[in-house]
């Protein structure tokens, strides 16, 4: 009765969490403009944070570095500057690192370099970026919608996932990296995930196809995601990414499965389809 009683109040507890998150990543994203930019802004560098975070409890993290480059990328991308700014930042931010790795080895004699070049730098890459196409998908035309259907199929495909896999989940998936996850839930989320995608077309009375596609990516690749900051966790020795959010952990615990499916969505429908 105790185990049960402890189980309902997770679930509450996540499911508060969750409709606070929900109405706040949505509010944002229907007003868009500076708001959009602000709400996506603020929560890649919290998530950078929380990515520092867990790579210093291994080695020497330039995290100012970091910050500084992310708020340069999300500014200029999101300005109109030329695009190439984006590699020369990256470019720059790297042999800044190093140079602080100069320094650090002569004054005190040790170094980590090449640590510290790719912890600050795959931080960048693996959160900044992401957000800022997103930023940049909310500014086309059509693409306020295809973040809509984006969100609401992850978090269709999350649910899913959870519920199959915890009622019928039986065979694992990759248990050396997310013991909890199984097949029964891969195949649940991702029906979930396309399944909303086609029901939010049919609801604003949309051709579906465009939203089929963002169901497909959000079922297959967001899964992908979720277990590439669980990789990231087991490497740091940690269970959340952050405390920050009740029942969900950190930030980046609620949005991982967000950045590969936001950019594979900008990737489709800005570059190729565009």
């Amino acid at each position: 009765m105790a185990l049960s009683s402890e189980k309902l109040r997770e679930l509450t507890l996540r499911g508060g969490s969750s409709l606070v998150i929900v109405a706040g990543t949505l509010s944002s994203l229907y007003v868009g403009g500076m708001v959009w930019t602000f709400f996506a802004s603020a929560v890649a560098l919290i998530s950078l944070a929380e990515f520092y975070g867990m790579l210093s409890r291994k080695f020497k993290v330039s995290k100012g570095i970091g910050f500084l480059t992310s708020g340069l990328i999300i500014f200029s991308v999101s300005e109109g500057i030329h695009p190439v700014s984006l590699v020369l930042t990256l470019s720059v931010s790297a042999f800044v690192v190093l140079f602080v790795e100069i320094i650090r080895r002569q004054l005190r004699g040790e170094s980590f370099a090449i640590w510290n070049m790719g912890g600050t730098i795959s931080g960048i890459v693996y959160i900044t970026i992401p957000w800022t196409f997103m930023i940049l998908l909310r500014r086309l035309p059509g693409g306020g919608l295809l973040l809509l259907a984006m969100f609401i199929a992850t978090w269709s495909c999350d649910v899913a996932a959870y519920l199959i896999g915890s009622r019928w989940g039986r065979t694992l998936l990759c248990v050396n990296v997310s013991p909890n996850k199984t097949w029964e839930g891969f195949f649940g989320g991702f029906s979930a995930a396309l399944l909303a995608s086609v029901l939010l077309a049919f609801i604003l009375e949309i051709p579906p196809i465009p939203f089929v596609y963002v169901g497909i990516i959000c079922g297959f690749a967001g899964q992908l995601g979720d277990l590439a900051e669980s990789v990231i966790k087991r490497e740091s020795w940690v269970k959340d990414s952050g405390t920050l959010i009740p029942g969900h952990g950190g930030v980046l615990d609620r949005f991982d499965s967000t950045l590969i499916n936001g950019l594979l969505v900008y990737v489709l429908f800005g570059v190729i389809l565009r």
